[in-house]
């Protein structure tokens, strides 16, 4: 079993604490909540009084801080983690922060003859508290098979993201899609309502279609993602059905601003002589105003 360095004991950070050392290993906790840390010591933790004092002897440290700022003055500042770790141990930050951010701390770390790697987690402080999180490991492989078995008591899934930097972008590209998503959802189930559509025979419709099962996995997969952009529902006919749906709501008073935005999207894509390509090709269109590769034709 290992000895951990344990720095930030909020809703996530603690149950995922005590299921570390509900698995057996030695683990130095420090938080700026006392209340926080004397329920971790209650369950068998030593109490740190600074980042310093956690990492001393540690072999492993994790970070769960609510920013960047605060993971980076834990690691580097005045009594931080860098004055007493181990050129041995494996910082795992768990944070979600910005990834420039992280790749930065990484660096840095590394200039210092550390080894850190990130694995910010998903779901919820359920999830946490039972051990079913799902970590997105970004690191170097040697890096990944040492934190596993810690990543093993804090979750039930742990996916590779594919190096340095790597988790904490899938994480982020995650939670915007799903942060978003839920406005547009939101948005749809508004208007239902103010049209008079119960939501039930709403939800029976939209369960079943790309409108609720998603795109990546329902339309891409056989046209933008193989390259093939003939028309399964076109473009043209995506923007008449969003300016119709669009329309209705203005007239029964039901602002949409996902809704507007898209119809923008579907714009652009048309003005560049993509009117009767299919739909997924706004991924291109996207692809193309980012300076990115087309793949698809």
């Amino acid at each position: 079993m290992a000895t951990v360095g344990f720095i930030g004991l909020g809703q996530m950070g603690q149950p995922m604490a005590t299921n570390l050392a509900k698995g057996g290993h030695t683990l130095r906790v420090h938080d700026v909540s006392a209340e926080a840390v004397a329920s971790m010591v209650a369950n068998g933790a030593v109490a740190a009084s600074s980042p310093a004092e956690a990492a001393g002897g540690a072999d492993f440290v994790v970070t769960m801080l609510p920013n960047g700022a605060l993971v980076r003055e834990t690691l580097m500042g005045e009594n931080g983690v860098a004055t007493t770790l181990s050129k041995d141990a494996l910082v795992i930050d768990m944070s979600t922060v910005h990834p420039l951010e992280t790749d930065a701390m990484i660096a840095d770390m590394a200039k210092l003859g550390f080894s850190m790697m990130e694995a910010p987690v998903g779901r919820t402080s359920d999830h946490a508290i039972a051990g079913t999180l799902l970590v997105l490991a970004g690191g170097t492989k040697e890096q990944i098979a040492k934190a596993q078995p810690l990543f093993d008591l804090m979750g039930s899934d742990t996916v590779d993201a594919g190096g340095p930097g790597k988790g904490i972008r899938v994480k982020i590209i995650n939670n915007y899609m799903s942060i978003a998503l839920n406005t547009l959802s939101a948005e749809a189930v508004a208007l239902s309502e103010a049209i008079g559509l119960e939501f039930d025979a709403a939800m029976s419709v939209m369960s079943g279609t790309p409108a609720g099962k998603g795109h990546f996995t329902t339309t891409w997969p056989n046209k933008v993602l193989a390259g093939d952009l003939s028309p399964a529902f076109m473009i043209d006919h995506a923007h008449k059905d969003l300016g119709i749906a669009l329309d209705l709501a203005n007239q029964v008073g039901v602002p949409m601003p996902m809704g507007a935005a898209s119809r923008e999207t579907y714009n652009i894509a048309r003005s560049a002589g993509r009117g009767r390509q299919d739909w997924s090709a706004v991924l291109e269109q996207l692809r193309a105003l980012s300076g990115l590769e087309t793949k698809a034709k």
